[in-house]
């Protein structure tokens, strides 16, 4: 495969996947290890819809990331593993050790019942033992769900009953800055309405005491002393499923969005080495995501193991011990290339430089941002600060439904502007359509983005409910699939994401439904009804303002705030915690009882002049008694 490394070669390209996809994708997955190739490069429609890529190609996406690299890079370092703690020491593995764990594990998954087919819970933190985890499920062709470890109890057990999880994996606690939290005691609390996970396997990370159930609970350590590193590699159809990732839906309950093996490593590979434009003389890599969430899975695990790349794996925040806690990691693994989001680097441009200064940064040559759009004024400090005006920035686009990269700049090569995520990659078919569904053409315009022909590594499935996948994202536009977000298309033919469409929130680049947080809030005794927005926030990008109507409550609005909070904690997670809690007597609704979002958006944002026709209202006045009481 040509990387490509001029923006002519990127027009060729992308002129050559769009006139004949399949002829491109082939050239692509030529590369790599399948033990039978495929009988069909590509079989869709968008209706159903039915996806297939490389059917009938059979492989094991681990002998691609790991033993394909072994005869010319065992010796070369995987992972950097940075610990939360300056202090602590790092570990590195190369890709021997790498390659020896995944086996072990593996065996381990095998030695406690796991098959292939079955689904494995991962809630762990950001630990070298989590990417192993995901690995030797791959391993073995059993399907991986990880649960970010900031998530609660409540939003744990619905994600492993909705997959029928028969194995977790978790630890016993978790650092996090000043923090230690108790991974273990959340995931046992879940697990009390979870009778069909039968084993736990538990990694000693912090030493705290814990409870550990007879019978179904094994201890990481004393499980990998009995087993050996020899492990082959399980075949898979690329249309089989690689793993489950919930994202969260309009409706409430998060949807498990499937990826499956063939397409998905294909196209994650392709995006890493252009995008980035990672070096084949190699390179030191590093995103920060966690792998709780599908950058961590695209973007720290599959993708650079693929490419036989160099990682950092980061445990900590980017605040702790204090604000240059980035850039001295960068400083210490001499870091290339730095992936980050945009939520990120508001959070310590607003430190300040004095965190910045004491760093060289000098071996940095790409900076990449993900999770939400950009800001103008968040890139420029990103690009002068600690790019030194010289490293080229990937504002890159995608979700977790993509499994990849869509739209993004190729560093170096597509020509930047702020808080644009310009040009489509190869083999991504972008267009704007109006309310309608009309396409609407030309440049200089703003509509609904959808796509029109599907990507490798596309989303196959919501797990065990089709139809909602179909409704989510290929029903509301005949044969395009839709993204939920709006999107401007500049004179240069560059595109810029406005933002979501449908009732979903970007809270520091992670996806949170307002129905979600809603009925979280719901929960509490004294709430009758909710409704909640989201509005411009300096740092997290959108902050989440909740309308509230409570009961003839006799407690202080304070202490009813406090209250709510430790709910939507308790149900999600800190995550989905609002910002402004305002409390009402009643929701502006029309006639047939929908609630107008629209005016709400609007208060929370400011704009109390500007809040539209109000006439179909039901009650008119709730408008002003909202507007006079509205959090600034």
């Amino acid at each position: 495969m040509a990387r490509i490394t001029s923006f002519e070669q990127y027009q060729e390209q992308y002129k050559k996947s769009v006139d004949n996809p399949e002829a491109f994708w082939a050239e692509q997955a030529e590369q790599f290890t399948w033990s039978k190739k495929w009988d069909k490069i590509l079989n869709w429609n968008f209706t159903e819809p039915k996806i297939e890529w490389f059917a009938g190609g059979k492989l094991n996406i681990t002998e691609n990331c790991l033993d394909r690299h072994l005869p010319e890079k065992a010796d070369q370092v995987a992972y950097y593993w940075e610990p939360n703690e300056p202090t602590e020491k790092a570990v590195q593995l190369t890709y021997k050790q790498l390659h020896e764990e995944v086996c072990k594990f593996a065996n381990v998954l095998k030695k406690n019942g796991t098959k292939k087919g079955d689904r494995v819970c991962i809630y762990m933190p950001m630990v070298p033992e989590l990417a192993i985890a995901l690995l030797a499920c791959a391993r073995i062709g059993a399907v991986h769900s990880v649960v970010f470890g900031g998530f609660s109890a409540s939003a744990l057990s619905g994600r492993i009953q909705d997959c029928d999880c028969k194995i977790v994996v978790t630890s016993d606690g978790a650092y996090r800055g000043a923090k230690a939290i108790p991974i273990k005691a959340v995931a046992d609390e879940a697990l009390e309405i979870c009778p069909g996970v039968e084993k736990v396997i538990v990694l000693n990370r912090t030493g705290s005491e814990i409870n550990m159930v007879a019978g179904r609970d094994v201890l990481w350590e004393d499980e990998i002393k009995m087993v050996n590193a020899d492990c082959p590699a399980e075949q898979m159809d690329a249309e089989d499923m690689l793993f489950i990732l919930y994202t969260s839906g309009s409706t409430g309950k998060p949807k498990g969005v499937v990826h499956t093996c063939g397409g998905y490593m294909v196209y994650t590979h392709y995006t890493f080495e252009n995008v980035f434009q990672y070096p084949s003389s190699g390179g030191v890599y590093w995103c920060t995501a966690d792998i709780g969430w599908v950058t961590g899975h695209s973007y720290i695990v599959y993708a650079p193991l693929l490419a036989g790349a160099t990682s950092v794996m980061f445990e900590g925040v980017p605040t702790y011990p204090d604000a240059g806690r980035f850039w001295q990691v960068i400083d210490k693994y001499k870091v290339n290339i730095f992936y980050t989001a945009p939520t990120a680097i508001r959070a310590l441009e607003a430190s300040g430089l004095g965190f910045v200064t004491p760093y060289k940064l000098d071996s940095l040559k790409v900076l990449g941002s993900v999770g939400e759009p950009i800001n103008e004024e968040a890139w420029t400090w990103y690009h002068e600060n600690i790019g030194k005006g010289k490293c080229p920035i990937v504002d890159t686009w995608w979700q977790t439904e993509t499994g990849g990269i869509l739209i993004s700049p190729l560093a170096g090569i597509t020509k930047t502007k702020p808080s644009f995520a310009t040009l489509p990659l190869p083999g991504v078919q972008p267009i704007l359509v109006d309310e309608k569904g009309n396409e609407i053409t030309g440049n200089g315009v703003e509509g609904n983005l959808c796509i029109k022909f599907p990507w490798p590594s596309i989303i196959r499935t919501t797990y065990g409910d089709h139809e909602r996948c179909r409704q989510n994202y290929f029903a509301t536009y005949p044969n395009l699939y839709f993204t939920g977000d709006g999107c401007k298309r500049d004179e240069d033919g560059y595109y810029r994401i406005t933002g979501r469409v449908d009732d979903v929130m970007n809270v520091s680049g992670h996806r949170i439904g307002t129905a979600e947080v809603e009925s979280a809030i719901n929960m509490h005794i004294d709430i009758v009804e909710s409704a909640v927005v989201g509005y411009p926030h300096d740092i997290k990008g959108q902050g989440i303002y909740a309308y509230v109507i409570c009961t003839n409550s006799k407690k202080d609005a304070e202490t009813l705030r406090k209250e709510i909070l430790a709910e939507v904690t308790k149900m999600i997670g800190p995550i989905a915690k609002p910002d402004k809690i305002q409390i009402v007597t009643g929701l502006p609704k029309t006639r047939s009882g929908k609630i107008m979002r629209r005016i709400l958006r609007k208060v929370a944002e400011g704009e109390l002049n500007n809040l539209g026709d109000t006439s179909t209202l039901l009650d008119p006045m709730v408008v002003e008694e909202i507007k006079a009481g509205a959090i600034k």
